[in-house]
């Protein structure tokens, strides 16, 4: 116990002669993890001592020195380098210091600088995978995903076929992108860029005389399995995204059964964020569930297609905008239900409940 309370007192001393070696100043007690500026002053066999200003004397032991010799090779007493602090006072009485990290955290710090300041920096790209590009930023490793790429770069893939994606993004290996850092987490060695963020200003500009409510003219320059992208026939550096929920009233399995590459659309501007454009082709075509009621009645009989199953049902095409749900239950399980129906085949079902606001119909297979 008599030793504790002598080391306590020892580092308490330290610290207090810290506090009068910067002038009275807390703020500049040292802590573990901290970087400070230091001046190699000798080299020795049991590691390397170096001026840490008015924090005193530091050291570097010799097995730190081993781990650390790429920081510390070219090194000369008088140069100066930035170091870790380990331990405010070690039991030799020195602040001991590190300098294999500090590097790497330096690093870290960096693309911290660079994502608050939202500096735009310029990459090449080292390699891609099916999810996006592979780069380096201030010597760390970082990840530049599908999403995050303009609209001009992004993979326009007709089916989504992640091979094909693939090939799309390995046309940019080699290359230069400016990007932006969106996202750093050392802990988990995270670090996101954007490329997207790059044009989002100049695109805001240019969507100014646009507003939500707002028909636009344009191309379909792209088809993904989440939707389309539509290029402005009246701005073609605008771009926006039709999401596959609306590209029309009946649901759709895959965009490619609505538009293809190059067909001129009128579409609705649903919502302007952020440099980013959701638009609707559903939004200036009749909505067929308001007649539901009248097409289809409770208790009827109607043929319909069987399109897909899903853990609740099955979902029957009635007409060409209008489905209706079979519920699982009618079957007992979903094993059961796929034995009694099959996928794209037709049959006769019991419309059993009409709900044209909700855009549900419930059937029941005709017995």
């Amino acid at each position: 116990m008599a030793s504790t309370i002598t080391n306590g007192a020892t580092k308490a001393e330290s610290q207090l002669g810290q506090i009068l070696k910067s002038g009275g100043n807390a703020v500049n007690i040292l802590k573990p993890g901290d970087l400070v500026s230091a001046k190699l002053i000798r080299r020795s066999k049991k590691g390397a001592f170096f001026d840490l200003g008015s924090f005193g004397t530091g050291i570097a032991y010799a097995g730190e020195m081993i781990n650390a010799q790429e920081a510390v090779k070219n090194l000369k007493p008088g140069d100066a380098t930035t170091v870790k602090i380990v331990d405010s006072e070690n039991e030799d009485g020195y602040v001991e210091i590190s300098l294999r990290d500090v590097g790497r955290q330096k690093a870290w710090q960096e693309v911290k600088d660079f994502k608050e300041s939202g500096e735009i920096l310029t990459i090449k790209v080292a390699g891609a995978n099916s999810g996006g590009l592979m780069t380096d930023v201030s010597q760390l490793k970082a990840f530049l995903p599908v999403s995050q790429l303009s609209s001009e770069h992004f993979p326009k893939v007709d089916d989504g076929d992640k091979a094909k994606i693939l090939e799309e993004l390995k046309k940019f290996v080699g290359q230069e992108l400016k990007v932006k850092v969106i996202d750093v987490n050392p802990r988990s060695n995270k670090l996101i860029l954007s490329e997207r963020e790059t044009v989002s200003e100049n695109i805001k500009e240019l969507l100014e005389k646009y507003k939500a409510g707002d028909v636009v003219d344009g191309l379909i320059s792209g088809v993904a399995d989440f939707g389309a992208f539509l290029q402005f026939a009246d701005n073609p550096k605008i771009e926006g995204l039709i999401h596959i929920s609306e590209l029309s009233h009946r649901l759709v399995e895959n965009p490619k059964e609505v538009v293809k590459v190059g067909d001129a659309v009128k579409a609705k501007i649903t919502e302007i964020k952020d440099g980013r454009v959701s638009l609707s082709l559903k939004a200036l075509q009749g909505n067929p569930w308001d007649a539901v009621e009248n097409k289809y009645k409770v208790g009827e009989t109607h043929s319909g297609t069987v399109l897909r199953f899903n853990p609740y049902g099955a979902f029957i095409s009635l007409d060409a905008d209008i489905t209706g749900l079979i519920h699982v239950s009618e079957f007992g399980g979903v094993e059961e239900m796929k034995k009694k129906i099959e996928q794209g085949k037709s049959y006769d079902f019991t419309v059993d409940q009409v709900k044209s606001a909700e855009k549900r119909i419930i059937l029941k297979l005709k017995k």
